[in-house]
């Protein structure tokens, strides 16, 4: 079963420094149908405009991962970690214990717009850890690239769950596909572009999710440039 959810249905918060959209309920936005997926359970997209950002805040037993889509998102911590993070490269922080950090667009000029992806950990109060991974446009192209794993695998982030994250570059008709296994649950967000996924149509923003009926998923790029994220997650149904 394939299961779409349009980029207009998502919750949405508009600040003079921030706009964000909601894949499931967060913060303000709430709508018990859409509290996550699986271990799955904040997908927001965000553009911050140029010296804005997030304060300085804390987090604690989560697992945050942050892909940036547009410009760069400048990152400060308290275990000492300060890094620019460019477009197609991806961060994870294990919160663990507690961790504080800041976000930042440096840009005086350019929008910063990237995906912040919270996964449930398999266990609380671990130890806080950092990591950060860069990754080639033919890495991704045409191709399911690797960039989040439970084993650190083709130079994937760390999360201390069960699960795989993909990145995906696609031109016009380009196409990768992906088996669905037993106990298993695909959950597919668009960032960018436009995609068929077996048959339908998806625009940027859309997602869908596809259970192990379907057996295979193949996904398509549909005229301009499509930028695609596949969770491969345990169904939690079943």
């Amino acid at each position: 079963m394939l299961s779409i959810r349009r980029s207009h249905e998502r919750g949405h918060s508009q600040h003079n420094w921030l706009n964000s959209f909601h894949s499931f309920s967060f913060a303000e936005y709430y709508d018990p149908r859409f509290m996550g997926i699986s271990h799955l359970r904040v997908l927001n997209d965000d553009t911050l405009e140029p010296k804005a950002g997030f304060p300085s805040h804390s987090h604690q037993n989560m697992e945050i991962i942050s892909y940036v889509l547009e410009g760069a998102l400048e990152h400060k911590d308290n275990m000492g970690n300060i890094s620019i993070i460019q477009a197609g490269e991806v961060q994870c922080m294990s919160a663990g214990t507690s961790i504080t950090h800041s976000e930042y667009n440096p840009s005086e000029t350019e929008l910063t717009r990237f995906l912040q992806i919270w996964i449930v950990p398999r266990e609380k109060q671990l130890t806080p850890s950092y990591s950060q991974q860069s990754y080639t446009k033919e890495e991704r192209q045409g191709r399911l690239c690797l960039i989040a794993s439970s084993n650190p695998e083709q130079s994937a982030v760390v999360v201390h769950q069960n699960i795989k994250l993909f990145n995906s570059l696609l031109a016009e008709n380009e196409s990768v596909e992906y088996s669905i296994h037993i106990g298993r649950v695909l959950y597919i967000h668009v960032a960018k572009g436009q995609v068929r996924i077996n048959g339908q149509q998806l625009a940027e923003g859309d997602s869908a999710t596809v259970h192990e009926g379907e057996k295979q998923v193949t996904i398509t790029g549909i005229a301009s440039a499509a930028d695609i994220l596949l969770f491969d997650l345990q169904d939690m149904e079943h």
